[in-house]
């Protein structure tokens, strides 16, 4: 029953330089032949070559941009040294293009962003889908004391949130997730195939699934279909579908 996945990290095109996720993304439409599947990535690494290779088993691509201002990029840990973010991201929309991959924005928006106007920027890129999530904090990951990083700096109230919508409200291929859409509404498997519970505010995780199966694993995954279904997870995922302007 399985319709899609999507390869997240971390960033996926660290290891083998992007050749081993390109080998999943290959595997999963060739092999399993699902409907979807999906990357996503700062873009900082990925190479036209990989396109070539890899492009036609890939349906969406989703780049992680959460300013269009270079200096506030660098402020939030997304400065790529000598590369400039924004400008990269135009050259891989427009490999996206030439190669058939459907293109995909992802922002967090938080402290340091949320008074940004993104209309124009967004508008020339043209992306299929503009995600815009909520900084959301996590227990052991990006807040409390065994966190990797420390992010309550950059926390907003719903209310700002709010009104970073508002700002772009005309923007079409806005998907919004709030603080209570984004927790429970995923189904992560980590890299020991095991499902992480988001329920209590932290990534729990459940049994692998390669010692105890599909089935018994996820009853412990926290997944909320019904808000799965309501915060749009459910789209025209698969390029085959899409009537999109290459």
């Amino acid at each position: 029953g399985m319709e899609k996945i999507n390869f997240s990290g971390g960033e996926p095109f660290l290891q083998d330089r992007g050749e081993f996720v390109g080998q999943l993304v290959q595997f999963c439409k060739q092999e399993l032949k699902l409907p979807s599947v999906s990357i996503v990535s700062n873009g900082s690494l990925i190479k036209e070559r990989w396109f070539k290779k890899y492009g036609e088993y890939l349906d969406i691509l989703a780049i992680s941009c959460d300013s269009f201002d270079e200096n506030v990029n660098v402020l939030i840990g997304r400065g790529q040294g000598k590369k400039n973010h924004v400008e990269n991201l135009h050259k891989l929309r427009q490999w996206c293009r030439d190669y058939a991959v459907a293109f995909k924005i992802n922002s967090v928006i938080n402290r340091f962003n949320v008074e940004e106007d993104m209309n124009e920027q967004i508008k020339a890129l043209n992306p299929v889908r503009w995600k815009v999530f909520q900084c959301l904090l996590i227990e052991g990951e990006n807040t409390g004391e065994d966190a990797l990083r420390e992010a309550e700096k950059f926390v907003i109230s719903d209310e700002d949130f709010e009104q970073f919508l508002e700002r772009h409200k005309d923007v079409s291929c806005l998907v919004p997730e709030s603080n209570q859409k984004m927790r429970d509404s995923y189904l992560i498997l980590d890299e020991y195939m095991r499902f992480l519970n988001c329920t209590n505010g932290r990534k729990e995780p459940s049994k692998s699934i390669l010692d105890v199966g599909v089935e018994a694993a996820i009853k412990f995954s926290g997944f909320d279909e019904k808000m799965f279904l309501k915060r749009g997870g459910k789209y025209v995922w698969s390029k085959a579908d899409m009537k999109l302007d290459w």
